[in-house]
């Protein structure tokens, strides 16, 4: 179960007539949504997709000691911090995943061979476009090491290409396409995060939860207003806010996610995030006492697994901390919102998940810029092509 509460430590920023003004638009704003040409990522995949994933998710574990996810974004971020919430922090058991192709360090991609050459793995490239070149950088020194540790034959084998079906990338083996309707920010229910999730999940328990999350729009509408008139109070940066080490990857995929929706035509709320408690000693201070252009949405567990210290709860105490401070910040004038769930499990994330990109799809709306597109991005890949001619 997920609770929503966006007025208690908010209503003192807002105006009421304002709120209801914005309330009035969603008929006009769901109807520009749902007319759109990207939202595939409100259907369920189909039965032959599922059929496919199922399939090389055996293939994989049969041949294959870990699997190799090459991607960035979109491609990646979903299934990355999904597996990161679940998995244990120490002497985790589950199938080994490494998530490459994000970053041009040296030494990283030296590390990454060095750690892969006495291993049995699978590549999975994950590129939408095809060109992008962290992704295909990475691709091609691991393909190449692919080819002096295997015959063509089982490189073949062990390559599985997810992209669009017009891609240079794509191929008629081992091939999962990226709908041509779902955008890489949107596509946690895609190829590109479901075979990576099949490996150590019920991908089909996923799909029904993520469908049980649509049943949050009103919920998922109500925050992308609150957060428009913050804005417009000139509260400019959103603060993820957790007090879970495990949800730290989350607040990524949440920057990338409402960043790159809104973040266009000089307009749009900064995603930023802190892993509490250990930024209530930094980043707190600030938040509390700095400029105030910052208000926080806290993602809080309500029940977790007891370890008892000098006969306190540490989840208690962990929660009482977070109480104390969304109590101070807002006294401070910090507008909170607050996100509870009853429980850190694979139901409450996965609804969680359709919630974010609702709203940040929604919000875009509000700020009249396309939820869907990621011009400024094109940008800077641009340039690099210009300086690599």
């Amino acid at each position: 179960m997920i609770k929503f509460d966006f007025f208690t430590n908010t209503e003192k920023f807002l105006s009421k007539q304002e709120l209801a003004n914005l309330l009035d638009k969603k008929p006009l704003i769901l109807e520009k949504f749902n007319t759109s040409n990207m939202v595939g990522w409100l259907k369920r995949p189909d039965d032959e997709v599922l059929e496919k994933i199922d399939y090389l998710s055996k293939k994989i574990k049969a041949n294959s000691e870990l699997l190799v996810v090459v991607g960035i974004g979109g491609s990646y971020l979903g299934s990355y911090s999904y597996h990161n919430i679940f998995k244990k922090y120490f002497n985790d058991n589950s199938f080994e995943i490494i998530y490459a192709g994000t970053t041009l360090s040296s030494n990283y991609l030296n590390d990454l061979v060095g750690y892969l050459e006495n291993k049995d793995f699978t590549i999975n490239v994950i590129s939408k476009s095809g060109t992008t070149l962290e992704t295909t950088l990475t691709y091609q020194i691991l393909k190449e090491l692919l080819e002096k540790k295997y015959s063509k034959e089982e490189v073949k084998e062990r390559i599985i290409v997810t992209t669009s079906k017009d891609s240079s990338l794509a191929s008629d083996e081992n091939f999962l396409e990226i709908p041509s309707d779902i955008g890489g920010r949107y596509s946690f229910l895609t190829p590109a995060h479901l075979l990576a999730l099949s490996l150590n999940y019920d991908i089909k328990k996923i799909i029904d939860n993520y469908m049980k999350g649509l049943n949050l729009i009103d919920e998922a509408y109500t925050y992308a207003c609150i957060r428009n008139m913050l804005y417009k109070k000139n509260f400019y940066v959103e603060n993820f806010c957790v007090y879970e080490e495990c949800l730290a990857s989350c607040t990524e995929w949440l920057k990338q996610l409402f960043a790159e929706t809104e973040g266009k035509d000089n307009k749009g709320i900064l995603p930023m995030s802190t892993i509490n408690t250990r930024d209530l000693h930094s980043l707190g201070q600030y938040i509390q006492e700095g400029k105030k252009i910052i208000f926080e949405t806290f993602i809080k567990i309500n029940n977790s697994s007891s370890f008892i210290v000098n006969g306190q709860d540490v989840h208690t105490l962990n929660n009482l901390v977070e109480d104390a401070v969304i109590k101070a910040h807002n006294e401070g004038g910090v507008p909170c919102n607050i996100i509870e769930l009853d429980y850190l499990n694979e139901e409450n994330i996965a609804m969680l998940i359709v919630f974010f990109q609702l709203s940040a799809a929604f919000s875009a709306y509000l700020f009249e810029v396309n939820p869907f597109n990621q011009p400024g991005v094109e940008v800077y890949k641009k340039n690099i092509q210009e300086k690599l001619k």
